[in-house]
């Protein structure tokens, strides 16, 4: 905690203040998210289908508009998409406690998905320009927040909903008013990219230079998979602990999510320091790919209905796809900034999520459907090398951008529509 706490007051009280800010909006989106399935199908007994729909809407909502998100913040300036996205979601949590009835419920969580995609381009553009030369060390401190707040927000809720959703709901809420009031007051005004150096302003502009960088919608396209491996802490690693378990699969799930949020909380500064000192970027990038890929490894060899091999590779899965992503992440956010040239760095963040967001959304798809089909040849060993070939063809490719001198960014591939 020392550490954390002397790396954090190393960097300008904006920086510091966006920390705090990202904390708090995880601490206040994890506490009642992973409850509000469950509140809808069984307090205000609605069908599957609509259950799904409502959820499905906050993700698309947010996924879908992370590029507009970010047009917004280069346009508008960083702060002010910051204080609406946090406002935003006031109202739609607020909204999610309290109202019954399935318009009002996807009004508000299409606001909440919204939210987030305002706010968190913004958020990271912000970081990036402020910490100048170290944005590195910006954002692995960042994660430390941002996986705090993850790791303490469902801890939070459940102790909150002895007394009722409503209760937890209202008090997400209160935490986005709070942080509403708070960035409004402290948090200085940052411009984007659309006034200075020539950047176009006009959106379709915007999106023509995003589109026309090549090496940043190739290094897009290579990361992909990586969301797609960090998503599987919410697919395949629950359906493996609920088929060597049965009914304590939840419990194990539960204790997955701890320990992955506690590698990242505990281990992200030092394995950014350790990566920084050996590796470049690119290096460090590929490496963490293909650790995070063969995360997957220890599962393809246990022998079906080996429960306590079963945990035991469960466990060292999420350690090390933990590792890989407190690794990559901090040099994923700084290839993005220096493949943008500094320029349009928003939506050039907002246009990345999109990109991840399909990629994530299409991977479960092609994870689920590959799971079904080696649940019924007895071959589990199929869908944990194919993740696993995931990573490795990942790194591969950064590695290959790396080698091409593809993640340097030169002023012919920041071409102005």
């Amino acid at each position: 905690m020392k550490a954390l706490w002397q790396q954090t007051r190393s960097f300008p009280p904006a920086v510091r203040l966006l920390m705090a800010n990202q904390f708090a909006i995880n601490l206040a989106f994890y506490m009642l998210m992973p409850y509000l399935a469950a509140h809808l199908s069984g307090d205000l007994a609605l069908a599957a289908w609509a259950v799904g729909l409502v959820l499905g809407v906050r993700n698309l909502s947010q996924q879908g508009m992370f590029l507009v998100g970010g047009t917004l913040a280069d346009r508008f300036g960083y702060k002010a998409p910051i204080i609406a996205g946090c406002v935003l979601r006031t109202a739609g949590f607020g909204l999610l406690g309290w109202v019954d009835n399935l318009p009002a419920l996807v009004v508000a969580s299409a606001a909440t998905g919204f939210a987030g995609a305002l706010f968190n381009p913004a958020v990271r553009a912000y970081v990036a320009a402020e910490a100048g030369d170290r944005r590195v060390d910006a954002f692995a401190t960042f994660n430390v927040y941002y996986q705090a707040g993850m790791f303490l927000g469902p801890l939070v809720g459940l102790a909150l909903l002895v007394a009722d959703f409503r209760v937890v709901c209202t008090t997400a809420a209160v935490i986005f008013a709070v942080l509403s009031v708070l960035q409004w007051r402290a948090l200085p005004p940052r411009n984007g990219g659309t006034a200075a150096d020539g950047t176009p302003a006009g959106v379709l502009a915007q999106w023509r230079t995003v589109a026309a960088n090549r090496p940043f919608l190739l290094f897009s396209l290579a990361m992909i998979g990586s969301y797609v491996l960090t998503f599987q802490v919410y697919l395949a690693l629950p359906l493996a602990a609920d088929a060597a378990l049965g009914e304590g699969g939840t419990a194990a799930t539960s204790g997955l999510f701890v320990v992955s949020a506690a590698v990242a909380v505990v281990g992200q500064l030092r394995l950014t320091g350790w990566a920084k000192r050996r590796w470049n970027p690119g290096q460090a990038l590929a490496r963490g790919l293909a650790m995070m890929g063969a995360a997957f490894l220890p599962l393809a060899t246990v022998p079906s209905g080996d429960t306590w091999l079963t945990l035991t590779a469960l466990v060292v899965a999420v350690v090390l796809l933990a590792a890989g992503s407190a690794v990559v992440y901090p040099f994923e956010m700084d290839t993005v900034v220096s493949l943008s040239g500094g320029r349009l760095v928003a939506t050039h963040y907002g246009l990345y999520n999109t990109v991840s967001g399909l990629g994530i959304t299409l991977g479960n798809l092609a994870t689920g459907a590959l799971w079904d089909f080696a649940q019924r040849h007895h071959m589990m060993w199929l869908t944990w090398l194919a993740l696993t070939g995931t990573g490795l063809a990942c790194a591969a490719a950064v590695a290959r951008l790396t080698r091409q001198g593809r993640l340097a960014a030169t002023e012919k591939d920041l071409v102005t529509a």
